[in-house]
């Protein structure tokens, strides 16, 4: 997914800055441990409630031990200032769709019978491809159902949705 969007991934390349980085989420889960505890919270909805009330109360409230300053007005003046590595996201090409970066991805090659198997399903392509062609299947697995969109050579050749479990 990272390659397709045209970015790398950097690696902490110390133990101290490796800290840095986790320190946040360390500090950020045990204080919904400790919340959830203290308020009885027994489903994933409440917790839901407690983990966006603390992401708040640290980007917008807190003020950072080592640089003096509230993070999210911190972010907001080093995107004013063009000091940010942020970027906008923007599609690579040939996707139209988001659903194409993030998902699962699978591929299978094309049998005499212009049919790819997968998960005990035989799907027929819309296009005739010589046998052997790989194609890349896109997953995308709903919690009612799961969307698999077939593309070939830069294209989308078709897409499917089961609504059996897979």
């Amino acid at each position: 997914m990272v390659q397709k969007c045209n970015m790398q991934v950097w690696y902490a390349l110390s133990p101290r800055a490796k800290g840095k980085i986790e320190r946040p989420y360390r500090w950020l889960q045990d204080r919904i441990i400790q919340r959830c505890a203290q308020e009885h919270v027994k489903d994933i909805l409440q917790a839901r409630i407690v983990l966006q009330q603390e992401l708040h109360r640290y980007n917008e409230e807190h003020i950072h031990s080592t640089t003096k300053e509230i993070p999210g007005i911190r972010l907001q003046r080093a995107l004013k200032e063009g000091k940010s590595c942020f970027k906008p996201f923007q599609l690579p090409s040939p996707y139209k769709s988001t659903k194409d970066i993030f998902c699962l991805h699978d591929f299978r090659k094309v049998n005499g019978y212009n049919q790819i198997s997968w998960k005990s399903h035989m799907i027929s392509l819309p296009i005739s491809l010589a046998q052997g062609t790989e194609v890349e299947l896109h997953v995308l697995p709903y919690s009612d159902h799961t969307e698999v969109r077939f593309w070939c050579k830069g294209e989308v050749l078709k897409v499917v949705h089961y609504r059996d479990q897979l």
